[in-house]
């Protein structure tokens, strides 16, 4: 069979996994894990206008930590909200 490539990323999962650092979750754990993507779940639209220079920023920003800007976005509205 044909391996794939893996990146090395990758490869340190596999390789913690294959030396059994990685163990099932339990039934309560799992329940824990579905309600918290529950309450995260986004099902709104939301459209907006804002200055050209502030998009760059965001969208600089955002490729700065590795994450899509609309997630940056929308990560920086939940944190101002909950606060």
């Amino acid at each position: 069979m044909k391996r794939m490539k893996l990146r090395k990323w990758e490869r340190e999962i596999e390789e913690a996994l294959l030396r059994g650092e990685y163990v099932l979750a339990s039934e309560e754990e799992h329940e824990e894990i579905r309600r918290a993507l529950a309450k995260y779940r986004k099902e709104s639209v939301l459209n907006m206008r804002i200055n050209t220079q502030d998009l760059k920023d965001l969208k600089r920003k955002a490729k700065k930590l590795g994450v899509k800007y609309q997630t940056f976005i929308a990560e920086i509205l939940h944190r101002f909200v909950i606060r």
